[in-house]
C-alpha cells in the first residue's frame, strides 16, 4: 500500500488487476445526523451525483452509517474527470435540485442497514447515532436547506476525505474540495440497553446483536461460526430460512456491534428465533471445533488472497485513517486468527452473550433462557415509567371507542409541564420528557412525538378525544426546529 497526498487529501493506492478503481471516502454517514435531519447525507450525495454528465463507465455513490463513498471504474483519464467533477459539485451543491432529488430518494427507499440490525441498534442506543438506522426520518422533502448547507460544510471537505485507488494516481489528478478540519470524534456512543433481552418489532425475521471489540478476532470468528451453523441448521436441515446475514457496526474507539440477521418462512418466525438462540447458547457452552475454526481461517485466507479484495482493504485503511484508528494488514489479522484457540473463541462469545439483544417479528412470543437458566427478559423502549403522574392534564380515548373496546377504556394520555405520559391498555406507561424529544411530526391537527430513548407517543385525534390542549402544549415546549410536517412523498402509517 502506497501513500501520497494530492490537494491536501491522503491518497492510498495499491496495484490490482483490471481497470482502475477509485473510491473517494468521507468520514460521515447516517450516524452523524439527527432524526430531524435524517437522510441529509444521502441527499447531498444525490445532489453531487446529479451534476455529472452522462458517463460511459461504471460509477456510483453510497451512504452507510459511518461513511459516504463516491466510486468509479475506468481508464485513468475517466477516473480523474469523475473525481474532479464530484469534488467540484460538493463545493457548490445544486440546491435548486433538492425537490427533484428528494423525489428520487423516496423512490429509491434505501436503508443504511438491514431491518433487524437497524432495530437492534435502536434498542441498544436509542434514536441517535447508529440507532438512527431503524428510522426513516422526516423524509427528504422535509430536510431544511440550511441543514444541507451545514452538513456539507462540516463533513464534505478535504480534511475529512481519503482517496483510494487500485493503481497509481492518474496524471494531472485534481481534487478541488473545500478546505476544512476533520471532525473531532469522541468516545464510544453511550449505551441505553446493555442487554441481555429480547423484544418484538416490525422486522422480517429474528436478529441477534452482541456488543464488543471489533478487533477481537476470537469474537469475530465466533460470530462467523454461529452464522455458518445457522445456515446448516435453519436453512439446510429445517428449510425454514433462505438468508443468514452478518454485519459489524462501528460505534466508537474500541467497540461496536456484531449482528446476525435471518429471514424466515411465513409462520415459522418463532421456530427460527428459537433455533438462533439455541445455537448461540450451544456455542457459549460447548465452543467450536478445531475443524470449524480451521474452516473460518481458510475462508479468511481465501478472501484476503483474492486480488479483488484490494479495494476493500484500501477502504478499510481509509476508514481507520478517518476515524483515527490503526489499520492492520491482512497478514497480521490472518496470523492472529490462525493462532486463536477454540477455548478463546468460546470464552469471547460467552462474555459477549451477556450483552445479547434479540429482536423478533411482531406477535412472536419467546420463552428462552440465559446460560444460567433464568428467563431472557423482554424489553420494549427504555423510557417507561412506574405509573402515571398525579398532576397534569388527562386525555382519554374518544367516547365511541371507550364504549366499544375495553382496551380504549384503559388507555390514558397525561400532559405535564415537563413532558408526556401514555398508558397502554396492558398498563405499560411510556414517558417522553420534552428535553428528550428528537422530533415531532405534524399530521394535520395531530402530532407524533419521538423520544431519544425510542419511545414514540402519537397525539392523534383518532386516539385521544379533545386533543387540542395537548398539541398546543407540545408545540409550546418543543423547539420549532424539531417540528416538521409529514412528508408529502409517502403515505402516513
Amino acid at each position: 500500500m502506497k501513500h501520497e497526498v494530492i490537494d491536501t487529501i491522503p491518497v492510498l493506492w495499491a496495484e490490482a488487476p483490471g481497470p482502475l478503481e477509485a473510491v473517494l471516502v468521507f468520514g460521515c454517514g447516517a450516524r452523524d445526523e439527527t432524526l430531524r435531519t435524517l437522510g441529509v447525507t444521502h441527499l447531498i450525495e444525490h445532489l453531487a451525483m446529479s451534476t455529472l454528465p452522462r458517463l460511459h463507465h461504471d460509477h456510483n455513490a453510497s451512504v452507510d452509517l459511518s461513511l459516504t463513498q463516491f466510486t468509479c471504474t475506468g481508464r485513468p483519464e475517466q477516473v480523474a474527470a469523475f473525481l474532479e467533477r464530484v469534488c467540484t459539485a460538493l463545493g457548490a451543491l445544486p440546491l435548486e435540485r433538492i425537490e427533484q432529488e428528494a423525489g428520487v430518494l423516496a423512490a429509491e427507499g434505501g436503508r443504511v442497514a438491514d431491518p433487524q440490525t437497524g432495530e437492534l441498534l435502536s434498542r441498544r442506543y436509542g434514536i441517535q447515532g447508529v440507532g438512527l438506522a431503524a428510522y426513516r426520518g422526516p423524509g427528504a422533502d422535509r430536510i431544511p436547506t440550511e441543514a444541507v448547507r451545514e452538513t456539507a460544510a462540516r463533513y464534505f471537505h478535504a480534511g475529512n476525505a481519503v482517496l483510494v485507488l487500485t493503481g497509481p494516481p492518474p496524471a494531472g489528478l485534481r481534487l478541488p474540495l473545500p478546505a476544512g478540519e476533520r471532525p473531532v470524534r469522541g468516545a464510544a456512543q453511550p449505551v441505553l440497553n446493555a442487554g441481555p433481552s429480547w423484544g418484538e418489532d416490525c422486522v422480517p425475521g429474528p436478529g441477534l446483536a452482541l456488543r464488543g471489540d471489533l478487533d477481537d478476532q476470537a469474537l469475530a470468528l465466533a460470530t462467523q461460526v454461529l452464522a455458518q451453523r445457522l445456515r446448516e441448521t435453519v436453512r439446510h436441515r429445517h428449510g425454514l430460512s433462505y438468508d443468514v446475514g452478518s454485519a459489524s457496526v462501528y460505534t466508537g474507539p474500541g467497540t461496536g456491534e456484531r449482528t446476525i440477521s435471518l429471514d424466515a418462512r411465513e409462520g415459522q418466525e418463532q421456530k427460527v428465533a428459537e433455533l438462533l438462540w439455541e445455537e448461540a447458547l450451544r456455542l457459549a457452552r460447548d465452543g467450536v471445533t478445531e475443524q470449524e475454526l480451521a474452516d473460518e481461517v481458510e475462508s479468511l485466507r481465501e478472501v484476503w488472497q483474492d486480488p479483488r479484495s484490494t479495494v476493500y482493504e484500501l477502504g478499510e485503511a481509509a476508514a481507520e485513517l478517518l476515524f483515527d484508528g490503526t489499520y492492520r494488514a491482512p497478514e497480521a489479522r490472518l496470523a492472529e486468527a490462525a493462532a486463536t484457540t477454540p477455548e478463546q473463541v468460546r470464552q469471547a462469545f460467552a462474555a459477549a452473550l451477556d450483552t445479547a439483544l434479540v429482536v423478533v417479528p411482531e406477535d412472536v412470543e419467546l420463552d428462552v433462557r440465559r446460560p444460567d437458566g433464568s428467563p431472557l427478559p423482554q424489553s420494549a423502549c427504555t423510557a417507561t415509567a412506574d405509573g402515571l403522574p398525579a398532576g397534569g392534564r388527562v386525555f382519554r380515548a374518544p367516547l365511541l371507542d371507550r364504549l366499544r373496546y375495553g382496551a380504549a377504556r384503559r388507555a390514558r394520555l397525561v400532559v405535564t409541564d415537563a413532558g408526556l405520559y401514555a398508558r397502554e391498555p396492558d398498563g405499560t406507561v411510556h414517558h417522553v420528557p420534552y428535553t428528550e424529544v428528537v422530533g415531532v411530526e405534524m399530521r394535520g391537527p395531530g402530532r407524533i412525538v419521538f423520544g431519544r430513548s425510542t419511545c414514540v407517543i402519537p397525539l392523534l385525534p383518532d386516539l385521544w378525544a379533545d386533543l387540542g390542549p395537548a398539541v398546543r402544549a407540545v408545540d409550546a415546549a418543543v423547539p420549532a426546529e424539531l417540528r416538521y410536517a409529514a412528508s408529502a412523498l409517502r403515505p402516513a402509517d
